[in-house]
């Protein structure tokens, strides 16, 4: 398994795979802003806009690409931030396949995303995670630390609402 990050034109060519992993991690029950059933073509439309955002300098995207140099996972670190915050940098989809959960692949992009961090500058990680889940638990693991729960803040894919717990750490 390979942990890379990729530039704008490299994310637009992967548009197809990192889709892919989305609509797996969405129909797989994750919260991460998208709700069931997925529209046609909704998950290509917005990889197109991470791609465009790459290409811009807003964020930096990280894939895992298996064995067969099949995308796996990926993890965006959101730069873009308001002049007061020039410190920090968000954490932004964490997704991971269904088939490539419990091999250590959302660790290691989370590695690559805060050594990516500490290299442009960024002091002060921050991200959210539903309440409870194997992300939130893995974060903890990590050395993140919960800043707070918001209850009924998103909902899962199927409908029901979900409390978010949001996370930070210095780096």
């Amino acid at each position: 398994m390979t942990i890379r990050e990729l530039d704008g034109a490299q994310a637009l060519a992967c548009v197809g795979q990192l889709a892919g992993v989305l609509r797996d991690c969405v129909e797989g029950g994750a919260s991460v802003g998208f709700m069931l059933p997925l529209a046609e073509g909704r998950c290509e439309a917005f990889w197109r806009k991470v791609a465009a955002g790459v290409a811009a300098g807003e964020r930096h995207l990280f894939v895992a690409e298996d064995d067969a140099g099949r995308i796996c996972g990926t993890l965006s670190l959101v730069v873009d931030m308001p002049d007061n915050q020039p410190h920090r940098a968000d954490v932004s989809k964490m997704l991971v396949h269904r088939r490539a959960r419990r091999q250590g692949i959302a660790a290691r992009l989370l590695r690559a995303l805060e050594a990516k961090a500490r290299e442009i500058g960024k002091t002060t990680l921050v991200l959210d995670t539903v309440t409870g889940s194997d992300a939130s638990r893995l974060y903890e693991r990590l050395g993140w630390q919960r800043a707070g729960d918001i209850p009924n803040y998103a909902l899962m894919p199927d409908g029901p609402p979900c409390s978010t717990s949001y996370y930070f750490k210095p780096i």
